[in-house]
C-alpha cells in the first residue's frame, strides 16, 4: 500500500490585489460589472464578486512594499462582445476589441493601481 499522503484539494482561489485607494478601485471594478460582497473600509479591504469570479482589493499590501505589480488577471466572460459594451457603458475606458495569434478576442487594461487585467474569450469558428 502506498502510504503517501494525498494533497488537500483546492476549493477556492481569490487573487487578493493590491490597491492605493479603496474607493477608486471598487468603483473601478463595480465598471467591469464586480459588486461588493463584503467591504471594511477600516481595513482597507473588500471582496468583490462577479458571478462565480472573486477578487480581493488591499490597501495594506503597499505598506509593505511599493514595486509595482507584475501579474496579470485573464477575465473569461461568457460574451466578450455584450462585456465590451457593457464595460464602455459603465464609463470605463477600455481599447478596441482585437483578435490574438493564440486565438482569443480580448482587450487589455490596468487598474488605478497598475494592476493588469486581459478579458478575453476563444475566438468563434
Amino acid at each position: 500500500m502506498d502510504s503517501t499522503p494525498r494533497p488537500q484539494a483546492l476549493h477556492r482561489l481569490v487573487p487578493m490585489l493590491p490597491v492605493r485607494h479603496l474607493p477608486r478601485s471598487v468603483d473601478f471594478y463595480a465598471g467591469l460589472g464586480f459588486e461588493v460582497e463584503t467591504r471594511r473600509d477600516d481595513w482597507g479591504w473588500a471582496m468583490l464578486r462577479l458571478g462565480e469570479c472573486r477578487i480581493m482589493l488591499d490597501q495594506s499590501i503597499f505598506h509593505a512594499t511599493q514595486r509595482p505589480s507584475a501579474s496579470v488577471l485573464y477575465l473569461y466572460p461568457e460574451d466578450i462582445d455584450a462585456f465590451h459594451v457593457e464595460s464602455r457603458r459603465r464609463g470605463l475606458a477600455v481599447p478596441d476589441l482585437e483578435t490574438t495569434f493564440y486565438g482569443m478576442r480580448e482587450f487589455r487594461i490596468e487598474d488605478p493601481d497598475g494592476n493588469r487585467l486581459w478579458i478575453g474569450q476563444p475566438r468563434r469558428g
